[in-house]
């Protein structure tokens, strides 16, 4: 039962993807947040498909840690669904992907409608450079930043090296780095076409203060408050068995 749930659902979410892909370059004339709008109602849409076919609601902890001015959030990468949740629980947003995402038919030209920063990850420092840059222009937008810091996802129990970019942004930019962590990966495995009915917990960490604080201090501050939250929230993810993998990644 529980795989034909999930082949429903795929079904669902690929069909509501693709209306949307299919929707938003017609709305080029329009403001960016009229069509960041239409993102966060196909979200909703996705969301609500995962809670009445396959189980999976979502509960968000900490919305009061989200600060008023456009910030920069450090969110743990496990899954695709964080990358779907943080559409409809922060304010309007753009987000640090691979290039290679603008190149996919239909899907990057409705990117490219908000404004994301695609960014070549073998390109290291132009790369950090391009999400520097181009995040100060978002943010005084009003434009939140999102970033999965690891640059890739990964294993409950384990994590990356943080890449800088995002910490240079909150130190040039003067902005707040608010750390995300979730449970997603124990009812929606990166590596298992089959979901599980349950409850992800969203948490948001207090925000950071870039101000006397060096990127690397940020970071650090990031990914220890988010490894213990998820030592705390994921069945997957005792503490004895977090592991750092000393490799330095470029955002995602």
């Amino acid at each position: 039962m529980a795989f034909f749930r999930s082949l429903l659902f795929t079904i669902v979410l690929v069909v509501l993807s693709a209306v949307w892909c299919v929707m938003l370059p017609f709305m080029a004339f329009f403001s960016r947040s009229t069509r960041f709008r239409t993102v966060v109602v196909w979200a909703r849409l996705v969301l609500g498909a995962l809670k009445h076919i396959v189980g999976i609601d979502l509960a968000v902890e900490g919305r009061e840690n989200i600060p008023d001015q456009a910030s920069i959030a450090y969110i743990k990468h496990t899954t695709a669904w964080e990358t779907i949740a943080d559409i409809v629980v922060f304010p309007e947003q753009t987000w640090v992907l691979k290039r290679e995402l603008m190149w996919v038919p239909l899907l990057g030209i409705g990117l490219y409608m908000l404004a994301p920063i695609a960014i070549n990850r073998s390109a290291k420092h132009s790369a950090a450079q391009q999400v520097i840059n181009q995040g100060k222009e978002r943010l005084e937008q009003g434009v939140w930043l999102m970033i999965f810091p690891e640059g890739t996802r990964v294993a409950p129990g384990k994590t990356r090296r943080y890449g800088y970019s995002g910490a240079v942004l909150a130190t040039q930019s003067g902005r707040y780095v608010v750390p995300v962590a979730h449970n997603a990966s124990d009812f929606w495995p990166r590596d298992d076409f089959v979901k599980r009915p349950g409850r992800i917990r969203f948490c948001i960490g207090p925000p950071i203060d870039p101000h006397g604080k060096s990127a690397k201090e940020i970071n650090a501050d990031a990914q220890q408050w988010i490894e213990q939250k998820m030592a705390v929230i994921s069945n997957g993810y005792p503490p004895s068995e977090v592991t750092t993998l000393d490799v330095q990644v470029n955002d995602r």
